[in-house]
């Protein structure tokens, strides 16, 4: 009775926050002079901190960072690249990265943030697409950009962060020489409307090519509620945000999110390897930490002992849904639950479990104030508990992107009436709490049946030789379809047909019968984007391989 009556408290003041909320979403707004410039009224504010794999350090305050992008918005000006113009910034995990767009953010460019390790073909697609005039890249980035030199027409200027000294590359200009002389006044800012555009992400991409999603300055307003509801930092507070620099996550996460509170952030530029992400959390002791479900998945198989923090209160996860074994495992060795969120390129957090509210293991959550998020059907119509059907967004908050940018068909592909469609599937139980199943094109169905591989990975996972599984349809005379999946094993276990036979009476005994892979295959890797997302759409097309059967 307890339990229920904490459940029924929670809830009622989950909806009191929804049916108060309102947007105050200012005219006029520029991040970087109105949230970035006001913090560094304190000037020894704290902002970032950073660490490199080698153990270099660093530390910047805000009015470090108010001054550093006042250089890059008067070097953007200095090169007469005019309001609205779009440039490219492939940066790692560097406080230039922040410095860089904000600076440019400031100076009314189009900003499109990308991945540092971004291979040719991917950098001469952005270029062609978005007619960039300037591609900022760090020095390991700059071979990749001279290889497809001759096809990025539209770029005037190519300028490079050396963090390791020395001379550039030929055909670059030196980035910190540059800034160095530039002053570091806010008169070469350029005031922005909220409406007006700011960013373009172009989507890691799980089919197909990438869609460039464009953003509003409004859209960094907005981002102040996922740290709020979601992330749960506060003022001066530090918080870690593991994802890559070229993602709407990091930006969120590492920018417009945490610095809207005033808060401080870390940025860590090294490769994942789950002891030494151990070693670091214990030792950057954030208040909040947000990793994806893949390094969740790495950290739980290691020993958690040797994690020690005394200021972590929050641990959040996005990008996939994150299985309920990780979420019980992480719990018992740190006492902390991890909050899942379920966000998009396209829009800010939209459903999650959010600070104050009961966690279910394995559900996505709750939707967002602000958003009025449903599970509907083919009519646009919610439907009822239970129901497998399409996420959709009512309406257009300024949460929501202004579009897929050059590309009218496709924005008006994802509207459903008054809506817009995420591509995802999911249902909502009696209590209004979301369950995800699928992207829309990764549901197996499988004689007659419709299967989300969601809930067979989980399964998987809580196998103890198990690290990561993936599943996916693989065609099958009898029944159209069946489960195929790819698993992982943890370092040591043989994957033989003994192993395969226990896994699948695993998945018998956890979910029904019928959702057990009919085939598995051990592999040492899966396929993932850049952003770590598991490419099932390479897995459907080896099954679908006649030599992989």
């Amino acid at each position: 009775m307890a339990q229920a009556n904490e459940l029924d408290e929670a809830l009622s003041s989950y909806r009191r926050a929804v049916e108060s909320f309102q947007w105050e979403l200012p005219a006029a707004f520029n991040f970087g002079h109105d949230v970035v410039d006001r913090f560094a009224a304190e000037p020894d504010r704290p902002a970032v901190i950073w660490r490199s794999a080698a153990g270099e350090s660093r530390r910047l305050t805000f009015g470090e960072i108010a001054a550093g992008s006042n250089r890059v918005a008067h070097l953007m000006r200095s090169l007469e690249i005019a309001p609205g113009t779009p440039v490219i910034v492939m940066l790692p995990r560097v406080p230039e990265w922040q410095i860089v767009i904000v600076g440019a953010l400031k100076a009314g460019l189009l900003v499109i943030p990308s991945s540092a390790i971004l291979r040719p073909k991917d950098i001469a697609y952005r270029v062609d697409h978005s007619g960039a005039v300037a591609v900022i890249a760090a020095a390991e980035s700059t071979d990749a950009v001279d290889r497809v030199r001759a096809e990025l027409v539209s770029v005037k200027h190519f300028l490079c962060l050396n963090q390791r000294g020395g001379s550039v590359p030929d055909g670059w200009t030196d980035l910190s020489d540059a800034l160095a002389s530039m002053p570091d006044d806010a008169s070469a800012g350029h005031p922005t409307r909220a409406t007006d555009p700011a960013l373009v992400y172009y989507t890691s991409g799980t089919t197909g090519p990438p869609k460039a999603v464009l953003h509003d300055h409004g859209y960094t307003w907005t981002q102040r509620y996922t740290s709020k509801f979601w992330h749960g930092v506060r003022p001066g507070e530090r918080l870690w945000t593991t994802s890559d620099t070229g993602w709407a996550k990091a930006a969120y996460g590492v920018i417009f999110g945490p610095w809207s509170w005033g808060a401080e952030v870390v940025l860590y530029q090294g490769r994942f390897e789950a002891r030494a992400e151990i070693d670091f959390l214990s030792d950057i002791d954030p208040h909040v930490f947000c990793a994806p479900p893949t390094e969740y998945r790495m950290l739980v198989k290691e020993d958690l002992s040797r994690l020690s923090t005394s200021n972590l209160r929050e641990c959040v996860s996005a990008g996939e849904p994150l299985n309920p074994e990780v979420i019980r495992a992480w719990h018992d060795a740190t006492g902390i639950t991890i909050r899942d969120g379920y966000g998009q390129t396209e829009t800010i957090l939209l459903v999650g479990n959010l600070v104050g509210t009961p966690v279910r293991p394995g559900s996505m959550g709750l939707p967002m104030p602000g958003h009025r998020v449903d599970v509907i059907g083919e009519d646009g119509q919610a439907l009822p508990p239970h129901e497998v059907g399409d996420i959709a967004l009512h309406g257009a908050p300024p949460s929501l992107f202004r579009g897929y940018w050059k590309d009218d068909a496709a924005s008006a592909r994802c509207r459903r009436g008054d809506w817009y469609l995420t591509g995802d599937r999911a249902y909502r139980d009696e209590d209004g709490f979301f369950w995800f199943v699928g992207r829309d094109d990764d549901v197996i169905i499988s004689a007659g049946y419709r299967i989300g591989p969601f809930e067979v990975e989980s399964a998987l996972i809580e196998h103890p030789s198990v690290v990561e599984a993936a599943a996916v349809a693989a065609p099958d005379p009898d029944r159209g379809s069946i489960v195929k999946a790819y698993v992982v094993l943890r370092e040591g276990t043989v994957g033989d047909d003994s192993l395969a036979r226990a896994l699948q009476e695993h998945v018998k005994a956890i979910t029904a019968p019928y959702k057990y892979p009919r085939a598995i295959e051990f592999v040492t890797s899966l396929p993932k984007t850049v952003s770590g997302k598991i490419r099932r759409v390479e897995l459907r097309q080896r099954s679908e391989d006649p030599a992989d059967a």
